[in-house]
């Protein structure tokens, strides 16, 4: 009960019942997320990635909790349920002695989805609540968003419709796998994302490893690989082979570094 009084006292945050104090809200989120790059580019449209929508609740005293988090799987499948409640940490109203539930939302997250057959269990059940987090403050705070200057969906949300969209494509697509293009992020110094294309020789090696394909995961998810490399390069990681795979691992380590360095002079001056 202290803990909650004491954290109510050290939230700085809007009151959005008043008009001019939602005005400044919605610049304050259209900024950050614009600095931040918490956004991904989706048939291009601007979607806020989770941390986007945290950081519009944390200026509101609106925290998420996970409830529950429940193993959904079967021997064909991994998949995992969550729920997430969100808590207002500023109202004076109680529940059984908690702050108040002012929102709610549900998200599950499977293997099966496009894009995440070699993801570890650890990792669909982290998406899950992830999902269930954007879900939630996209039931309250939609508009906010919208008013903010982009689309009131959660890019975590909007990526498991297009991954789903795409299921079908990639299944049409799986004869000429070899054939089709493939992401690699080369020539560190020009730091971009290049398309490779694959040769017939691709044919005869070995496709990439589990733990390659989840250290290239690793790496995409660095703030300084844009949305359009991380989706390019996502969408085509299971026709990667591993020797292209160790290689678009040692030039992303090459990238992330050279752009890191650029904006550490930038960071300072701040």
């Amino acid at each position: 009960m202290t803990a909650v009084k004491i954290a109510k006292n050290q939230i700085e945050s809007y009151d959005i019942s008043k008009s001019n104090e939602t005005l400044q809200l919605a610049d304050d989120l259209a900024k950050f997320i614009k600095e931040n790059n918490l956004f991904m580019n989706i048939q291009g449209k601007a979607y806020v990635n989770v941390e986007g929508w945290q950081y519009a609740g944390s200026r509101l005293g609106i925290l998420p909790v996970v409830e529950e988090l429940l193993n959904v799987s079967d021997d064909r499948e991994i998949k995992y349920q969550a729920k997430v409640s969100l808590y207002n940490l500023k109202s004076n109203q109680e529940q059984d002695g908690h702050p108040q539930i002012v929102g709610t939302g549900y998200a599950i997250c499977s293997n099966k989805e496009n894009g995440k057959r070699f993801y570890q269990e650890f990792a669909i059940a982290s998406m899950a609540q992830t999902r269930a987090i954007g879900k939630a403050y996209r039931n309250i705070l939609a508009w906010i968003i919208r008013a903010a200057g982009y689309e009131p969906t959660p890019a975590e949300e909007m990526d498991y419709e297009v991954n789903a969209r795409a299921g079908a494509t990639e299944k049409r697509a799986v004869a000429e796998e070899t054939r089709q293009p493939v992401t690699a992020v080369e020539k560190s110094t020009e730091k971009s994302v290049v398309e490779v294309v694959a040769d017939e020789s691709s044919a005869k090696l070995k496709p990439a490893s589990a733990k390659q394909k989840a250290d290239i995961l690793l790496l995409l998810s660095h703030k300084v690989i844009t949305a359009e490399e991380k989706e390019r390069m996502v969408r085509n990681i299971n026709k990667i082979d591993s020797v292209r795979a160790q290689k678009a691992i040692i030039n992303l380590k090459k990238v992330i570094k050279e752009r890191a360095s650029d904006q550490t002079p930038a960071s300072d001056a701040a």
